[in-house]
This record gives structure tokens, sequence and C-alpha cells, in this order.
């Protein structure tokens, strides 16, 4: 009888063991309707990498869904610029609104968006630009992220000028930085 027991109650340990692990391993990744808060250190250059610039840059987001999250991005940069025998520093900014979809569900989730947005201060021109950016995140921890992200960003004045400045006038804007969502 003891042998009975002894191998039922085995069986019932190990039957249950599979639920006990998946119980209390994390889920990495957020839920619709949390939101996202990251700091990053950002820097563009031009399409030639002549002139540059470092900057930090905030994010904070809302998730419509598990995989989808829109939001509004502040970044303020401090650039060097070279021409022609001269270099200048200057103080600017960009301030959009951004749009995600983020691909898999473990601990890294690639994503693809775009941004829409302006660019202001001292070192560039007034204007309105849209963007396209792909990027990574990867969770550390079950709400905390490092990211990565790549922008490629094409300023225009009004919207005849939006086609041509796909390919004229685009900078690229790249990030690195941590994040959590609540």
């Amino acid at each position: 009888m003891i042998r009975h027991n002894t191998a039922a109650i085995t069986f019932c340990i190990l039957g249950a063991l599979p639920m006990a692990v998946s119980a209390q391993s994390p889920e990495f990744g957020p839920q619709e309707g949390e939101r996202e808060f990251s700091l990053s250190g950002t820097g563009s250059s031009d399409r030639d990498f002549n002139s540059s610039s470092i900057g930090l840059t905030g994010d904070l987001g809302w998730y419509l869904s598990d995989k989808m999250v829109a939001g509004v991005r502040q970044s303020i940069n401090y650039a060097d610029i070279e021409g022609e025998g001269v270099s200048e520093d200057f103080w600017n900014g960009s301030t959009r609104g951004y749009l995600n979809h983020h691909f898999l569900e473990d601990r890294a989730r690639p994503f693809v968006g775009a941004s829409l947005g302006g660019i202001y201060g001292d070192g560039v021109k007034d204007s309105a630009f849209a963007g396209l950016e792909t990027g990574m995140k990867y969770y550390v921890r079950s709400k905390t992220f490092i990211l990565a992200r790549v922008e490629y960003q094409f300023l225009f004045d009004d919207t005849d000028d939006a086609t041509d400045a796909f390919q004229d006038d685009g900078i690229w804007a790249y990030t690195v930085g941590l994040g959590y969502h609540f």
C-alpha cells in the first residue's frame, strides 16, 4: 500500500512540475493598455557622415495592443557642423509622434515603425519630417528592456517637397537606451 501511495504522490508531483515552472517563469513584454518610458542616448549624421550630433531622447508610449505602441518622442541635441572651412556648434531639438509594431514574444523583440514631427533649433532650418524606423528591444527583466533603434528621417517644408526629400534631404538618427513599461 505504501508503494502505491508513494508512486501516486511522485506521479502527482512530477505531473504538476511543468505547471509550477511555467507559473514561476516571468513573462517578458507589455500588455495592452500599459505605458512605456525610455531614455536613450542619440546621435545623427548627414547622408555623408560629415556633420554629426549627440543628444538625449525620451519616449512615452501607450500600448494599443501587446505588439503595437503609439507615443511621443522628444530629443535634444548638440551638433558640431562642419562645412567649407567652417566649424560651428549648435543646439537643436525634435518632437514627434510614432507608431511601432513589435514582433516575437520572447526577450528579444524586433520592431518596425514610422514617425512624424518637427525639427527646430539653432543649427537647423525649422521643418517637418517623416521617418521610418527599425530596432530591437531586449528584455533584461519582465518589464525592463535595452533599446536600439535606427531612424531615417526626411525633411520637408510642405507636402510638395516630401517626395523629393526622401532621397535628397534625409538624415539618420540612432539611439541606444533603457526603458520600462508600467
